[in-house]
């Protein structure tokens, strides 16, 4: 198959990503130093890193199929379908290193629902759940940071901490309720 998009045509990086080719490059360079391009066992990728970032976020932003993927960029359905549970979640779980000196962060824990009992509890809405702590940037209002889930019946002040997004705000001016600050703050 022919392939209609490709990231060496930095023409397409723009209205399929709203990236510039800079910021594209530096999300490239981002995989490569997480290992995203390293040498493995098996048949070797068809497509290039740079395409296969580019197919990844082309499939967040405009949720196309996989059908229609697989068309854009040449590959099969499967093969664009592999492309994305390998790599998506280096992408997507990266979690900030640092923020700005002046940021303000909001946290709040939520309850899912889930059938899964390998970490859900019984929690206070008698369902099994997983409770997650999610942190958002205050001005931007954008997601940065979603915590370990844990059990649903921790609550959100010992939640904060185990699952790990206390830490990795570290010193951050952090605003949360009354049920996430705990005895101690």
């Amino acid at each position: 198959m022919p392939r209609v998009i490709t990231a060496s045509e930095p023409s397409w990086i723009g209205p399929f990503t709203g990236l510039s080719p800079r910021q594209f490059a530096k999300l490239v360079t981002s995989l490569r130093r997480d290992g995203a391009d390293a040498i493995r066992k098996g048949r070797p990728w068809g497509l290039p890193l740079e395409d296969r970032a580019l197919l990844i976020v082309v499939y967040w932003r405009t949720n196309l199929t996989m059908r229609q993927l697989a068309q854009l960029f040449g590959v099969s359905k499967s093969a664009a379908d592999r492309i994305i549970n390998h790599l998506g979640p280096t992408l997507a779980l990266q979690p900030r290193k640092r923020f700005r000196k002046e940021t303000v962060l909001i946290v709040d824990g939520t309850l899912v629902p889930t059938r899964d009992h390998a970490v859900a509890e019984q929690s206070k809405n008698y369902r099994y759940s997983t409770n997650h702590q999610v942190v958002i940037d205050a001005d931007t209002r954008l997601v940065v940071l979603v915590g370990r889930p844990l059990p649903g019946n921790r609550n959100d002040c010992r939640a904060w901490e185990e699952s790990g997004a206390k830490a990795t705000v570290g010193t951050t001016m952090t605003i949360a309720d009354g049920a996430t600050r705990g005895p101690d703050s």
